[in-house]
């Protein structure tokens, strides 16, 4: 693709890059919330956006079919983020990874007797990483959504999903017990991009690095 590509996702973090995207200057032709279409240029001259799964932001950008990418750390752990260049904590999305079961639970009983407990995430290489440095036996289960409901029907005995006002989980008599990573969205770039459009990719990072800060000092 000529010029540049941002790789975006139509997710969690979309209403919250949108206006930080607007900041440095790179505002879609048409809205990627309502657009049938999945390349949008910009007012930018020769920057456009790539919508994708939020998981996939990270593949296109390593494999260089997107220049620059959005994604949030929650992903980018999962995914693993070798030969990614991540110049900027974009500062939103501020979200946990976190471990929940049913309330009541006897949680640190549970973990040290021993047994093997049953946990159902999406992000299954992040939790097996946080057991495994805790020392606790896990059997893993891959779920897509609807995560409260595992521990609720006895699929798991605990969660390990993404918590921001803790709400979902009161909803469903659900507690968080361990904090396992904070979240929040990066800025990822293709290394290569960099090196052979740095025209036009450093000035991209430099404009969103400037708009980082702007919003964090409207924030204070």
């Amino acid at each position: 693709m000529n010029g540049v590509a941002i790789a975006l996702s139509k997710g969690r973090i979309l209403d919250e890059t949108l206006p930080l995207l607007a900041r440095a200057g790179i505002v879609p032709s048409k809205s990627p919330e309502t657009s049938r279409k999945l390349v949008l240029p910009t007012c930018r001259p020769g920057v456009s956006l790539v919508m994708l799964r939020a998981q996939d932001v990270p593949t296109y950008v390593q494999y260089g079919a997107a220049d620059l990418g959005i994604a949030g750390k929650d992903v980018l752990l999962e995914h693993g983020a070798e030969g990614l260049y991540q110049p900027l904590d974009l500062r939103i999305g501020v979200c946990r990874l976190a471990v929940a079961t049913r309330r009541g639970v006897d949680w640190a009983a549970t973990v040290q007797r021993g047994a093997r407990i049953r946990v159902a995430s999406k992000y299954v290489n992040v939790a097996r990483e946080h057991f495994a440095a805790k020392g606790v036996h896990v059997d893993l289960i891959k779920l897509y959504g609807s995560m409260e409901l595992a521990p609720i029907l006895g699929l798991a005995d605990a969660i390990v999903d993404l918590v921001s006002t803790g709400n979902t989980l009161k909803a469903n008599d659900l507690v968080a017990v361990e904090e396992v990573v904070p979240i929040t969205s990066r800025l990822v770039v293709n290394p290569a991009s960099l090196k052979l459009k740095r025209a036009l990719v450093q000035p991209l990072i430099e404009a969103l690095g400037a708009a980082v800060d702007e919003r964090a000092g409207a924030i204070a």
